[in-house]
């Protein structure tokens, strides 16, 4: 088991963690020392049982905002799956792609006629 330091506001702590956690002990003591930093800029000195506290159910109520946005994103993407949105694909009007292909077929016409016209007068 190795032992991990940190701090937080301005108590240094020291606890056991399991080998490999380590990095997410000192991860998580950062966010607590984040919050506790803040508290102690606003209010200054601060005991530090309150301090701990008061961090502690910063940390509670942002975690329950987040888990409260998770959980309506859960329900919106169940909605989603439930019942996807319409996707329309746009479609060629039979009469439209009979016109265009009449056209083509006109142009390849031309083209043949303009290519025996330009052969006959090479020679």
């Amino acid at each position: 088991m190795a032992e991990v330091e940190f701090t937080i506001g301005h108590k240094e702590y020291r606890i056991g963690a399991q080998d490999g956690e380590e990095s997410l002990l000192k991860r998580a003591a950062a966010v607590l020392d984040g919050e506790a930093r803040q508290i102690l800029e606003q209010a200054g000195r601060v005991p530090e049982a309150r301090l701990l506290l008061l961090a502690g159910l910063m940390l509670a109520d942002r975690f329950a905002t987040l888990e409260d946005r998770a959980e309506k994103a859960e329900r919106l993407a169940a909605r989603l799956q439930a019942n996807p949105p319409r996707v329309e694909v746009p479609v060629i009007p039979s009469d439209l792609k009979e016109a265009m292909a009449e056209m083509a077929a006109r142009a390849e016409s031309l083209a043949d006629r303009l290519e025996e016209q330009r052969g006959g007068q090479a020679s």
